[in-house]
């Protein structure tokens, strides 16, 4: 009976706190949508009035942008109306220019017209009196013909002859005088144009010496030179760079290279070898390299025996080797030492003639050919590898432009370099110093005195001194002294823009009378 009673009480109590639950959970349900719907609105306010401060804020920066586009719109308005306003009035300024240009040239215009009627009527006038004079000298030309018994022609040519032997007279005589004027201050004016006067370039000549020969005592050393198999041949042409040509040639083997400090280093060496008897490759070494060793100190002596001869004080190490191996090296058949001492000479003895420095003017005729020197591997001129070498040991600014100048790789900057220039053109085309043909020789002297003989009044020519002078012998009949002294410089004239020759050419005219009579 508990237990029924307690079952419905149970189910009833149940029922209560459902029913309870219920209300409560709906009426949070309630409480919160509300809560939720009030966040809404005011989110939804928030947000519109966020909407209305930004639409704020966009509309006042676009009204800023609009006012500031419109400003510069209003300036630019402003600068294209200025300049249209400046233009403008530039064209009215140049209007009122062409219209006074305008009424300028139609006064000119009125001015030349009345200047051209007066000339026209001035040279109506003139025409008449010139036929007023012709007519009056025709008339006086008559008398003159009856009176003298000449014709005008003939008249004419007589006056023409004599004014002009007159005028060829008082000229030669005037430019004697001026001449002897000219020798008087010729050591005042030496200095001016010596420098340019003396400069001329020498024509090219033979190809240098490749080949040295030696003497053998017999053949059967051309079978030890060579070896077994040709190692001794091999080992020799290895150590020197040279090579060795052995043929048919009787007692006597040919040693061939461009270089002339190898060469002489082969032919000493081969020279020992052939003394010694003992040819093999280690005793080749062994030679050649002792040879080196003696050249590379004669080479020593040899630059500072060169600048010993021209008077020249020390050098750097380096340049004195360099100057030693101008021995070993030749230009055009003409050995470069020997050729370099005397561009030394002949550039002191100038610059001593000039006023300059000689020794500054001998150094650099001494060393302008240094460049010949350089390792042939390295490119370029030989006056400016001279010119690099030189300025590398510091030597003096004036010697190293004149060894990179001397063939006018680089401006001149001073003198002395065109006295090298001029030293090394006279030193290497004077006869004899470097090859010339026989046959060229003797055209030149040739075509020297029949340029001479092509003058009137000259009798005979002859070319002395190698060709460095020619001596004309005129006719004392036809030429008087005034004449002979211009004759000289017509034939030098001549000379001078015919022909190419080294150096200069000096003219001498003679002219002599000879009386003869015999006593009986």
């Amino acid at each position: 009976m508990q237990l029924v009673m307690i079952i419905p009480m149970v189910v009833v109590l149940c029922g209560l706190a459902f029913t309870i639950g219920w209300y409560l959970n709906s009426r949070a349900g309630q409480n919160k949508l509300m809560s939720t719907e009030e966040r809404a609105k005011k989110i939804l306010i928030d947000a519109e009035r966020d909407a209305n401060s930004v639409m704020r804020e966009k509309l006042l920066e676009v009204k800023d942008e609009w006012y500031k586009k419109k400003q510069e719109f209003d300036n630019e308005a402003n600068q294209k109306r200025n300049k249209v306003q400046s233009h403008e009035k530039q064209l009215a300024s140049r209007e009122e220019n062409i219209d006074r240009k305008v009424d300028l040239l139609n006064k000119k215009e009125r001015e030349v017209h009345q200047v051209q009627r007066e000339s026209d009527e001035k040279a109506k006038l003139l025409e008449g009196r010139q036929a007023e004079l012709d007519r009056m000298i025709a008339e006086e030309i008559t008398r003159l013909e009856r009176a003298s018994g000449l014709s005008r022609d003939d008249a004419k040519k007589i006056l023409i002859e004599s004014l002009t032997n007159a005028a060829k007279t008082e000229a030669a005589q005037s430019l004697k005088e001026i001449r002897d004027r000219v020798r008087e201050s010729a050591k005042l004016e030496a200095q001016k144009i010596i420098v340019q006067a003396i400069q001329r370039s020498a024509a090219d000549h033979a190809v240098e010496t490749t080949v040295s020969v030696l003497n053998i005592q017999s053949d059967e050393m051309k079978g030890r030179i060579i070896g077994r198999e040709g190692r001794n041949i091999r080992a020799f042409e290895a150590a020197t760079g040279v090579d060795v040509i052995v043929d048919d040639t009787p007692e006597a083997v040919i040693l061939s290279g461009f270089d002339a400090f190898r060469r002489e280093v082969a032919r000493i060496s081969l020279e020992r070898l052939i003394a010694d008897g003992r040819i093999h490759p280690a005793r080749i070494e062994e030679v050649v390299g002792k040879v080196k060793s003696e050249l590379e100190e004669e080479i020593v002596r040899g630059g500072e025996n060169a600048l010993l001869e021209v008077g020249l004080p020390g050098a750097h190490q380096e340049i004195i080797k360099h100057i030693g191996r101008m021995k070993y090296r030749s230009s055009y058949g003409q050995n470069l030492l020997q050729h370099s001492i005397e561009v030394a000479y002949l550039c002191g003895i100038m610059a001593s003639e000039l006023g300059i420095d000689p020794s500054l003017a001998k150094r650099a005729g001494l060393m302008h050919d240094i460049g010949k020197t350089v390792d042939r591997s390295i490119e370029g001129p030989h006056a400016l590898l001279g010119y690099e070498l030189a300025k590398k040991y510091n030597e003096h600014p004036i010697v190293i432009n004149a060894i990179g100048s001397h063939h006018e790789d680089i401006p001149m900057e001073h003198p002395i370099a065109a006295l090298v220039q001029a030293a090394d053109a006279i030193s290497g085309a004077r006869p004899g110093a470097r090859r010339e043909s026989v046959e060229g020789y003797v055209k030149r002297l040739e075509k020297l005195e029949a340029m001479a003989k092509s003058f009137d009044g000259v009798a005979k020519t002859y070319a002395i001194q190698a060709g460095r002078e020619i001596r004309v012998i005129v006719e004392h009949d036809k030429v008087d002294d005034a004449m002979a002294d211009q004759l000289a410089h017509d034939i030098a004239q001549k000379i001078q823009q015919e022909m190419e020759y080294p150096g200069q050419i000096k003219v001498i005219v003679i002219r002599e009378v000879r009386s003869i009579a015999f006593a009986k």
